[in-house]
């Protein structure tokens, strides 16, 4: 048994998301896009596969791996990661997930599990957080705190427990005052009984960050989510020694598991963060559960799609929450991935999603609408 080959399929499909000029995602009307699905080649087969990644990735990748027992994911892994060093722009992170995810994948259709329960996995739903997309101008989409409560009072009513606000970033005004104000409009909407929690602007000043925290505190939110610049430690150390509302973090700071250990290390967050495809894939995402476990730290699960909810049926610390979304009030979010038979993340009426059972990753693909959209 060995790898042949790292494939990458791509097809189009009409999208109602678009990026504006800072890369955010807001509703628009439809038009095509492309998207990737990576494909682990083995020999006899089964093989794996995980939508993402790209082809000058995998096309690298490949020289490097093709002849491998797939079955043995945390060599693999290590001499990509390694790779790395000298070879970011081929290999970014988020494609060194993609094969990693599939590896994954392929491990549990050989075996005939579910991957999360190849990771020691032992719950079968996961809590849910309704997660927006970012402020806009649209008094109907997410353009004032009114709102952001409105949107909010929705959700709830379908039956999640807990809420988190991406609020405005550029090129839409981003100033505390408004961040705070839309904060406060959704706990009065809610209750006291829901989680709420804010993930605003990155790259406000310490003292900015300060202020909105301190709101967030008489607000009870469940924890404060990069404010600031994630290079400078020091802020995200001094702000966690002035707030008693947890800080989250770090998200997107480059250094899989070993930054997350000089966090933790240096006390510079309360609740540590990881994301499948921060860190690339779910063998190194699995090391920093543990890393947490070893430092009694909780630990939250970046971003949603199936090797994340894989990834929290295992973890037996915190992890409370999945991440579903991104959502907005004029974004189908259900129809979002039509390459898909079914979402990989349904949620129930007790706002809960269940992690897939088939083997693998469990996504059910649409193989005919993949192939009758496919492109070189």
């Amino acid at each position: 048994m060995r790898i042949e080959d790292v494939n990458t399929i791509r097809f189009t499909y009409q999208s109602n998301r678009v990026k504006d000029s800072e890369g955010e995602s807001h509703p628009c009307g439809p038009r095509e896009r492309i998207q990737n699905l990576t494909e682990v080649e083995t020999e006899g087969g089964p093989n794996g596969f995980c939508f993402g990644g790209g082809r000058k990735a995998n096309e690298f990748a490949a020289d490097y791996i093709a002849g491998e027992d797939p079955m043995e994911r945390e060599q693999i892994w290590d001499r990509l990661h390694k790779l790395q060093r000298l070879h970011k722009a081929e290999l970014p992170d988020a494609h060194l997930a993609a094969i990693d995810n599939a590896l994954w994948d392929f491990a549990g259709k050989y075996l005939g599990e579910p991957v999360y329960r190849l990771l020691g996995g032992h719950r079968e739903k996961i809590p849910a957080y309704a997660s927006t997309m970012v402020g806009d101008d649209d008094p109907k989409g997410l353009g004032t705190p009114g709102a952001y409560a409105d949107f909010a009072e929705e959700k709830v009513e379908e039956g999640y427990k807990a809420f988190k606000l991406h609020t405005w970033f550029p090129p839409y005004s981003a100033e505390p005052k408004r961040d705070i104000a839309a904060c406060r409009a959704v706990r009065e909407r809610v209750g006291e009984e829901i989680d709420l929690m804010l993930d605003t602007y990155h790259f406000y000043s310490r003292s900015e960050a300060l202020t909105i925290g301190k709101e967030l505190e008489k607000l009870d939110y469940k924890w404060f989510e990069e404010p600031m610049d994630e290079h400078s430690l020091s802020s995200y150390e001094w702000l966690t020694e002035q707030l008693g509302i947890p800080v989250i973090g770090p998200e997107t700071a480059e250094g899989k598991m070993q930054t997350r250990a000089e966090w933790i290390k240096r006390n510079i967050s309360d609740i540590s963060r990881v994301g499948v495809h921060d860190v690339g894939g779910i063998t190194p995402a699995l090391k920093t559960v543990h890393l947490c476990q070893s430092f009694g730290v909780r630990c939250e699960v970046h971003g949603g799609g199936a090797a994340n909810l894989h990834l929290l049926g295992a973890m037996t610390i915190p992890g409370e929450y999945y991440e579903r979304g991104l959502l907005h009030p004029r974004f189908d979010y259900e129809s979002s991935q039509p390459w898909l038979k079914k979402v990989i993340d349904p949620i129930d009426g007790e706002g809960k999603v269940s992690v897939p059972q088939g083997p693998g990753l469990g996504y059910e693909i649409d193989w005919d609408f993949i192939r009758e959209n496919e492109v070189d």
